[in-house]
């Protein structure tokens, strides 16, 4: 596995560890097509187990969760968590998480067991109200399919608003938040609204305070130092996966230069715009994921065109780490609640 010098070292896992990702590596090739689509039903048989949503308060956190349908035409919904009461004062209108879920672009849903748990520890962590929105997927839906749904829930927060059920909501201090692919989706989610709602008006009444990544998936046609000193070693991401993963997102004809995924404004791909209402960030890189050189260029570009910015590094992190470590977790979100670039 690769480290700060450029050499490679495997990443001390436990046993349990190793089997569960070894479940994870072969459901995915075993279910993605060369042409970048997906047998579904296979890979909900092998690895993709659902979790329903339960209003009742569960024993652990006091976190209970609903779904709620935001556009039936194409199938758009998300899962709402909502945190308990925090007293003197259980009325006060919570911050606002909306969140994406990592999977390629091409796999996983907001009800999938381990989206379902981390999203149900950010709800309890942050004491925020979670809203883990199902886009849609690709192939079958590429680009800019996923960047539409995370915008028309944004539009559905602003008119329509939560059910009266939910706890309150402070639509003004609303965060976006993303795990990989999930981490690329907050980013554009967040660079198209603000291009389009700039505050004011007045009359819009979610306003963007922040954006979230964790271990966010942006790249380009240069292989990375960190991609090749990892490539073989490191567990989930590999250039033939991710290769797949972006021919199945960015439109026919593309590559990986395409402004979805090459956002750093390094030479190869286009300088991304930022408008002045872009939120400040927070960037989770993980040292033993071979996608570290992206996510660190990503956080120097934001500096660059003068945006605040905070990089969090889990030296020993694997990518989707937060799928197996709770210790990992618990440190995230608590650095999360503390960064000076956030009011949550």
């Amino acid at each position: 596995m690769g480290d700060a010098h450029g050499g490679r070292r495997r990443p001390a896992l436990p046993c349990g560890v190793r089997l569960r990702l070894c479940l994870l590596e072969f459901a995915i090739d075993a279910t993605q097509r060369r042409d970048g689509s997906v047998n579904r039903p296979l890979f909900s048989l092998l690895l993709d187990r659902r979790t329903a949503a339960d209003p009742r308060p569960d024993a652990a956190t006091g976190v209970s969760s609903r779904d709620v349908t935001v556009d039936a035409s194409r199938g758009l919904w998300v899962r709402v968590f909502s945190p308990p009461p925090v007293p003197p004062s259980p009325t006060k209108p919570c911050p606002v998480i909306v969140y994406f879920h990592g999977g390629g672009f091409t796999l996983f849903s907001a009800a999938s067991r381990p989206f379902d748990a981390h999203c149900r520890t950010l709800c309890a962590g942050v004491g925020a109200v979670v809203v883990s929105v199902d886009y849609r997927l690709a192939p079958e839906h590429k680009f800019p399919a996923a960047y539409e749904d995370g915008e028309s829930v944004l539009r559905y927060l602003a008119i329509t608003g939560l059910p009266d059920d939910v706890q309150a909501v402070d639509l003004s201090n609303c965060f976006l938040a993303g795990d990989s692919a999930g981490g690329n989706i907050a980013h554009h989610v967040a660079q198209r609204w603000t291009t389009k709602n700039p505050p004011p008006p007045d009359d819009n009444p979610v306003r963007l305070a922040g954006i979230i990544l964790l271990l966010p998936y942006f790249g380009g046609e240069e292989r990375t130092k960190a991609e090749r000193a990892m490539e073989g070693v490191a567990p989930v991401v590999n250039l033939r996966r991710s290769d797949r993963w972006w021919k199945a997102f960015l439109p026919e004809g593309a590559d990986r230069n395409h402004p979805a995924a090459h956002v750093t404004g390094d030479g190869a791909g286009p300088e991304p715009e930022l408008n002045e209402a872009f939120p400040p960030a927070m960037v989770a890189v993980g040292g033993l994921d071979s996608l570290q050189d992206w996510d660190r260029r990503y956080a120097r570009m934001l500096r660059q065109k003068g945006k605040a910015v905070r990089v969090v590094e889990f030296p020993d992190a694997i990518h989707a780490f937060y799928f197996f470590h709770r210790r990992h977790n618990a440190h995230f979100f608590t650095t999360s609640r503390k960064t000076s670039c956030f009011c949550i």
